[in-house]
């Protein structure tokens, strides 16, 4: 059902230490959905990515994730179907990708002491590594793995239980620029072959966004500058504003580049 109601937030406010982080936050994803979340450094756009993940909860306002409240449902088993791709993964041991794949069963970091997978579970994990290019790879430990084949690990890690959200959170960090297209690529592949999984992507890099990208949301100070269809808010006007700087918008091709805007004398 492609209007189904994936998360929502409401009137969100979050504060910290007498602080004010987050105002007002709105927001609603549905099903099929690619959102971009993007502002300026400090804008508070990881901390609202972990509302959506059900990390952090408001402390005013309301948050819906798969149509559960936070504050009156189960945590850890809301968390279980929902995807979240850090690539500051803080695994430490030398797991193999299937190993760290396979974590995402238990949403661990490391793999649970007498755990064992069944079957069917192995069976998802072959067919994530072929579909993930990283066939020939299973043996690849994780210090041993390039910034590109852990992100593509991860993102295995995050669709093994077959989540209907998937979380990015500033996927493209450490990528160079060959890795990052090669990550892009692979998202953009998985979105045709999940029409129906709804992501949401942090970034403050146009450049790093699928061209699968369907809408976005423009954060500055804690708060929504902007929120609607990608091509609409994705504007030099709206992006220059957000940003405080003069920054020409130009999308060709399905992507988006940024650079700084030169003025007539």
């Amino acid at each position: 059902m492609p209007d189904r109601e994936i998360l929502r937030l409401e009137a969100v406010d979050f504060v910290r230490e007498s602080r004010q982080i987050l105002t007002d936050i709105n927001l609603t994803v549905r099903a099929g959905e690619r959102w971009a979340l993007i502002g300026p450094n400090g804008a508070r756009k990881s901390t609202i990515l972990s509302m959506c993940g059900a990390v952090t909860h408001p402390t005013r306002g309301s948050v819906h994730v798969l149509g559960r409240k936070l504050g009156r449902v189960d945590i850890r088993k809301l968390r279980e179907s929902i995807g979240h791709i850090n690539p500051r993964h803080p695994l430490r041991s030398p797991l193999t990708v299937r190993q760290v794949i396979l974590t995402g069963a238990t949403g661990t970091t490391e793999l649970m002491p007498r755990w064992r997978p069944d079957d069917i579970t192995q069976d998802r994990v072959d067919e994530l590594i072929q579909m993930l290019g990283l066939t020939g790879l299973e043996a690849a430990t994780w210090p041993t793995m390039s910034q590109g084949e852990r992100g593509r690990t991860l993102i295995g890690r995050a669709l093994l239980p077959d989540p209907p959200l998937l979380l990015l959170d500033e996927p493209a960090t450490g990528l160079d620029v060959a890795a990052r297209e090669q990550f892009l690529t692979t998202i953009d592949g998985l979105h045709r072959m999940r029409p129906d999984l709804a992501t949401i992507l942090v970034t403050h890099h146009l450049e790093e966004l699928p061209t699968t990208t369907t809408h976005a949301m423009l954060v500055k100070h804690g708060q929504v500058y902007a929120v609607g269809p990608a091509q609409e808010i994705l504007t030099t006007d709206r992006v220059s504003e957000c940003f405080d700087h003069p920054i020409e918008i130009e999308h060709r091709a399905d992507r988006w580049q940024a650079r700084t805007l030169v003025r007539d004398e």
